[in-house]
């Protein structure tokens, strides 16, 4: 009999009792001695269990969470199935990237839609995929996963046993006064509308967030006007800076809502750039990336408190004459 198949009295045990609590210390327990055979005994029997009506999914999404971050890449692997971690913290594909290779792992990986996620975020990491894996993968995220020179090193998350650790990206500069010009009228630009509230569903949807989209013909500072603010300040923004901070938000879950991870987070940043500049990458990347290059974005507010939980930004298209302000937030 394998260690594996060994009798477990102790998992048993709190198992029969439903004992939820004791369940939550063996795996602290289990995790901290690396047992990594025992904990995996300890999420199958607890998944198990929810058939015979026993609640014990918290515990069996606490092991394979534990499983896919601390885990050698055998046992990760293990946890890597497309219907596991609906209710981590994050998606196990980010998780898994804080610590695993696309290297040492891939190999263990059953060809589908998580490894495609993962080979994403480990791109996102700094990690070369190489081009026959690419070639390989299953394309459910129709965006290169070589990040552009137009792209900046993104911000990304860390995961610990607490969950996901993903700070805001930090003001270079301070904010300065600015005079809002006669409010243009607003135009009518759904495409743009519905990629913005695509980056942050899961602030307005799975939280207590709302967002809004303002188009206009002219400049960035007529966009920010047209929302009907009556004073505001703003900042400059490099491309590299605007895209960390759409990432930010569009991989996170904003104050209550499951973090979407940052593969998903770039792909929603893509869609937006899609729709701001009018052109489709999957058409021809190269006129994609210079549009986008183009763009001029600043960071703004109406002297609103800070939550934490918030996106202000307007850009301006100069090849087109339209701009946009976007505006996103989130409270606790």
């Amino acid at each position: 009999m394998s260690p594996d198949l060994q009798p477990d009295d102790e998992l048993d045990a709190a198992v029969h009792r439903a004992d939820l609590d004791e369940l939550i210390r063996l795996i602290d327990r289990r995790t901290q001695a690396r047992d990594w055979s025992g904990l995996s005994r300890t999420r199958r029997s607890c998944a198990a269990a929810v058939d015979t009506g026993r609640q014990l999914w918290p515990a069996a999404t606490l092991a394979e969470y534990r499983l896919a971050l601390w885990a050698p890449d055998e046992w990760c692997a293990t946890v890597m199935e497309e219907d596991a971690g609906r209710f981590t913290p994050g998606p196990l594909s980010e998780v898994a990237a804080v610590h695993h290779t696309w290297e040492n792992l891939s190999p263990h990986l059953a060809h589908g839609p998580l490894a495609t996620y993962f080979a994403h975020e480990r791109s996102l990491r700094g990690e070369r995929i190489p081009a026959n894996d690419q070639e390989a993968l299953v394309p459910v995220i129709d965006i290169p996963i070589d990040l552009q020179t137009w792209e900046p090193t993104y911000g990304v998350a860390t995961y610990d046993d607490d969950g996901a650790h993903h700070d805001r990206p930090m003001r270079t500069k301070s904010m300065s006064d600015i005079d809002l010009p006669v409010a243009p009228e607003p135009l009518d630009d759904p495409e743009t509308t519905l990629a913005f509230a695509q980056l942050v569903e899961m602030w307005t949807e799975k939280s207590n967030g709302r967002s809004e989209v303002t188009c206009v013909e002219g400049s960035a500072i007529d966009a920010i006007s047209a929302t009907g603010a009556r004073r505001a300040r703003s900042r400059t923004m490099s491309t590299h800076e605007a895209l960390d901070l759409l990432l930010w938000a569009g991989s996170s879950g904003g104050a209550h809502g499951r973090r979407r991870g940052a593969a998903t987070g770039r792909f929603s940043v893509w869609w937006l750039l899609a729709a701001l500049v009018d052109c489709e990458w999957s058409e021809d990347l190269r006129e994609f990336s210079l549009q986008t290059e183009q763009l001029r974005w600043m960071e703004w507010d109406a002297w609103e408190p800070a939550t934490g939980w918030e996106l202000r930004l307007a850009v301006e298209h100069p090849a087109s004459g339209v701009s946009w302000s976007f505006t996103a937030s989130d409270v606790d």
